[in-house]
């Protein structure tokens, strides 16, 4: 997502020219692509594909649309499955329209992973939570501290439910390196990402994720913090956008790379 403007051939013929060994991908550009065609392009240029993104979206009432959304996160984990990556990243959802019930969503998020954590396991993939930024409760994602993320997949066996660290969403919360350490102890950091926050928001916020080295967040902090509780993964980069967006796709992930030296490596 972060040059989501690269076609899929783009993309991967960039990240060899950069020497990028990895790549988080989306499930709609992947479908635009063609599934078995993606994991053919990444398969054939050496690539890992780190995760898939996203699953979720679990807090619905009404019984038609939770069965949607699981039937649509088991597509999502054959997905991740085909790609050859052990991780699927979720979005767990936002309140019900109308409902303004936070702990029973928090529930259909349980619920919704009591189902799915068994499937995903026997099929070699790992579902990780990842806890948004307070601002999206309403909207897009109840669970919004890493507290919760661990909460909720502490129900769960390890190689099933985990969670997603990402600098964006939990830079500002002070109990958030104790749970990492907490996550690392129990093997649940499936994955680890990096944007910055920069001000002020754009309107509608979801867009506003800073180029890294554009904020206020230190990334070294941060990846001491995963790296101290035993992650050894890969690290992501996932910016949305739009003046990113608005560039060239290559000279984009060309700074990107550059940055990565700069302020994270």
């Amino acid at each position: 997502m972060t040059v989501k403007q690269l076609s899929m051939p783009e993309l991967v013929d960039a990240c060899l020219e950069l020497g990028v060994p990895g790549v988080g991908l989306w499930r709609a550009p992947v479908e635009t692509y063609g599934l078995a065609e993606t994991a053919k392009l990444v398969r054939d240029a050496g690539l890992a594909v780190t995760t898939l993104c996203r699953g979720g979206f679990f807090t619905a009432i009404d019984p038609a649309e939770r069965a949607e959304a699981l039937s649509d996160n088991r597509r999502a984990i054959d997905e991740a499955a085909t790609l050859g990556t052990d991780t699927l990243v979720l979005v767990s959802g936002g309140l019900p329209a109308g409902s303004k019930d936070l702990h029973g969503a928090r529930e259909r998020i349980a619920d919704a992973l009591a189902e799915l954590g068994p499937y995903a396991a026997a099929n070699g993939v790992r579902l990780a939570i990842e806890p948004l930024h307070p601002m999206y409760a309403a909207d897009r994602c109840v669970v919004s501290t890493l507290t919760q993320a661990l909460d909720l997949a502490e129900r769960f066996p390890a190689n099933q439910v985990g969670v997603a660290v990402d600098t964006y969403h939990i830079w500002w919360d002070d109990q958030a390196p104790a749970e990492i350490a907490r996550a690392g102890a129990g093997g649940r950091i499936h994955t680890f990402q990096l944007a910055d926050w920069t001000t002020p928001l754009p309107e509608g916020v979801l867009n506003g994720r800073g180029q890294i080295g554009d904020g206020s967040i230190d990334m070294r902090e941060w990846k001491a913090y995963v790296e101290t509780a035993g992650y050894t993964g890969p690290i992501e980069v996932e910016l949305f956008n739009d003046a990113l967006w608005a560039r060239d796709g290559r000279e984009v992930l060309a700074e990107t790379a550059a940055r990565f030296v700069e302020h994270v490596a």
